[in-house]
């Protein structure tokens, strides 16, 4: 399925160590949060209708198109919401609503002196990820399908697989469930155009008000792996959503190895790296 009606956001340090680690902390330096273990911002990865980089259409679920130019280009793991948004008369989201959620890549650039954090994230096509198999939401709270589940996430590299984020809970996200929402309702809305972060609500606005969204909730820690190698062309990289109830770590490492995933509980993203 292609979401190209679809507005694509993303939540920027929204789990504890991944913005050291990605080398990004320096860029949120002057950014003040009510909450200082609290995400730092919202970011756009895709506005549908719009001119130039951030309107073109950047997931893919099999493929990560290397960027031309000589950058390194890291995954980050993480979890992406599908959701209805609800707006008033003056073009204020009143309501997100995440519908299904799934195994996502948030692949970004690694680059110093980025004046915005959407300039590293959408290069051209196939420069993101979205699995193909969502799960669907029952309630986003606390009770709710989502709190058993984890995310792991490997690379395979001249047929050896090493892990390349922890295997972590979903329920570990600084923010999550109500507390999530409320905090991205009020960025959306609010967030004006300083520093690394951009005018969330006017770019809606341009889009004319998106009924729905795909919006990443904030990328998982590295292992040491992961931290210090980038993307090679033949790489694949594998990220795994799954329930916990139904699966331990040990057996989601077999799929893997397989190229081999279960259908019930998991949302699993594999991806090859090809340059153009």
């Amino acid at each position: 399925m292609e979401y190209k009606a679809f507005i694509g956001l993303g939540v920027a340090g929204n789990f504890a160590l991944h913005l050291e680690q990605a080398g990004e902390s320096a860029d949120f330096k002057d950014i003040l949060t009510e909450d200082p273990n609290g995400p730092k911002g919202m970011f756009p990865f895709y506005i549908p209708g719009r001119e130039g980089q951030l309107g073109t259409y950047p997931l893919s679920s099999n493929t990560i198109l290397l960027p031309n130019e000589e950058c390194n280009v890291q995954p980050e793991p993480e979890v992406a919401l599908i959701c209805d948004l609800d707006y008033d008369a003056d073009g204020n989201v009143t309501a997100i609503t995440p519908k299904f959620f799934g195994a996502y890549n948030d692949c970004s650039l690694r680059k110093e002196g980025a004046e915005k954090i959407s300039h590293k994230k959408n290069w051209g096509e196939a420069s993101k990820g979205l699995s193909s198999t969502l799960i669907a939401i029952d309630a986003f709270e606390k009770g709710g399908v989502m709190d058993t589940y984890r995310i792991a996430s490997f690379l395979r590299r001249e047929g050896m697989l090493m892990r390349y984020g922890e295997d972590v809970e979903l329920t570990g996200y600084s923010f999550f469930y109500g507390k999530l929402l409320e905090w991205m309702k009020k960025q959306i809305n609010s967030q004006s155009d300083f520093g690394p972060l951009e005018p969330i609500r006017e770019y809606l606005l341009d889009a004319e008000n998106p009924k729905q969204a795909i919006i990443s909730i904030g990328a998982t820690r590295y292992t040491r792996f992961g931290e210090i190698n980038f993307l090679q062309e033949g790489d694949e990289v594998i990220v795994v959503v799954y329930d916990n109830a139904k699966y331990c770590t040990n057996p989601i490492l077999s799929m893997a190895n397989r190229n081999a995933f279960e259908s019930e509980g998991i949302s699993a993203l594999v991806q090859r790296v090809i340059r153009a």
